[in-house]
């Protein structure tokens, strides 16, 4: 009979063989093999620089890339000084290792390698891979430079800037460099893949990102699971609790379609999974690769085929101040066909709610029935309620939700009920 033990590697085995395919294979009759991964320890130069040339390797070969725990210059952290950048057909397997953003890194941990600064006009990447073995963890830096969104001003000292009335502050040791830009922006954010078909990310935990967690811009086909997101608000630097903002987990933006989200969990500073279709400024010019901005491609709503739809978030486990799911958008801008099924919302200070449908101060309200065909079901949560419509939604429909807050009623209403079109409850109540 086997035992546990030898029944997880006998089940390794088979992943590893499955994932990596056969150990070598010949190029012509006695031709030389090729590894089955490519390994940045076989590579001179920084943490960031070996993996990069392992990433450039892999591109003419096995296009596998895994890292290793054991380091090869003796440290168990891999310390990544600038993002590493993922071309089309790539897999990167994190073999129980830690990266981490170092204290000079003001980028983003990974990004995809077609989008960027200056980067104006670009092309379609596709089949690009991270697959977590084990014990595998991305973190950011233990003194950040930057955080926060782009409409965030670095400050040493948020708290103190807050008190002064100034909201729209976040940490940066950058804050009062001459020469270094003052503003938060889209290179705070962990994970950013941009223009992308068909993208996996799967066992990877992730730690104290200097932004959102993980960010998709106009990508179809993603599929993320198993994933856990430690990304509290607040920072320890130098012993001192620092304000860090906007530190989402997973975030949807313009166009992304054909999506999974499955198994996440985790503690946010800011909303855990956040769908927003939002055009904020449309009469200001914006383009791809502009620096000054949260998004790395143009914020803005070019037409249908920058709609969010064909989402399906499952088995969602997560902690915050602000929301489970925020779905928000502005204008023409479309989000619709989203099933939700399966969330434990724990809030914060009994603030805001598991669901929002809406949004507000993001553009111009949201067209009625833009946003439409929303079904969630088999939700919990506390807060102010379980489901807040700040919209004029249309097909949505909510089932099995037990509430344990504040207020007396699991809906919230920001809207005239009457101005929505085809909104159902059933079994979605207040319970004791």
């Amino acid at each position: 009979m086997l035992t546990r033990n030898h029944f997880r590697w006998v089940l390794y085995c088979c992943l590893t063989h499955f994932l990596f395919g056969f150990q070598s294979f010949a190029m012509g009759s006695g031709g030389p093999e090729i590894p089955q991964t490519i390994n940045p320890n076989s590579f001179e130069g920084s943490d960031t620089e070996r993996i990069l040339q392992a990433i450039e390797a892999a591109k003419k070969s096995v296009h596998v890339v895994r890292i290793p725990k054991e380091n090869a210059n003796g440290t168990a952290v891999w310390m990544i000084d600038s993002a590493l950048l993922l071309p089309s057909n790539m897999t990167l397997i994190l073999d129980n290792c830690t990266l981490q953003l170092s204290d000079r890194s003001r980028d983003n941990l990974f990004r995809s390698d077609n989008v960027g600064a200056g980067i104006t006009d670009s092309v379609w990447n596709e089949n690009i891979r991270i697959y977590g073995i084990g014990n595998a963890v991305l973190k950011g830096a233990v003194n950040p430079r930057a955080t926060g969104d782009g409409a965030r001003t670095l400050s040493l000292n948020p708290q103190a800037e807050q008190e002064k009335g100034n909201w729209r502050v976040s940490y940066g040791s950058d804050a009062g460099k001459p020469g270094l830009k003052q503003t938060g922006d889209w290179r705070n954010i962990m994970v950013l893949i941009g223009y992308v078909r068909d993208f996996s990310l799967k066992n990877v935990r992730f730690e104290n990102a200097h932004g959102w967690t993980i960010s998709f811009e106009r990508t179809v086909g993603i599929d993320l699971s198993d994933v856990t997101i430690f990304n509290e608000e607040f920072v320890t630097v130098d012993g001192q609790q620092r304000m860090t903002a906007n530190k989402d987990g997973i975030n949807l933006r313009q166009g992304c379609k054909n999506v999974r989200i499955d198994h996440i969990s985790g503690l946010t500073g800011d909303d855990f999974i956040a769908l927003s279709n939002l055009d904020t400024a449309p009469d200001i010019p914006k383009q791809n690769g502009d620096i000054n901005g949260s998004m790395v491609t143009a914020s803005r709503w070019y037409g249908t085929e920058d709609d969010i739809e064909q989402v399906v978030i499952t088995n969602i486990s997560c902690k915050n101040r602000y929301r489970a799911v925020a779905i928000r958008a502005s204008d023409r801008a479309g989000i619709h066909h989203i099933y939700i099924s399966g969330v434990i919302f724990r809030a914060r200070e009994d603030r805001y709610e598991a669901l929002l449908i809406g949004g507000r101060g993001y553009g111009e309200e949201s067209l009625p029935g833009k946003i439409h065909t929303i079904q969630a079901m088999n939700i919990m949560g506390n807060g102010q309620s379980l489901v807040r419509i700040q919209a004029k939604v249309a097909n949505c429909h909510f089932l099995n939700g037990m509430y344990t807050g504040v207020n007396e009623h699991a809906t919230l209403y920001e809207v005239d009920p009457r101005e929505t079109s085809n909104v159902t409850e059933n079994t979605w109540l207040k319970v004791r």
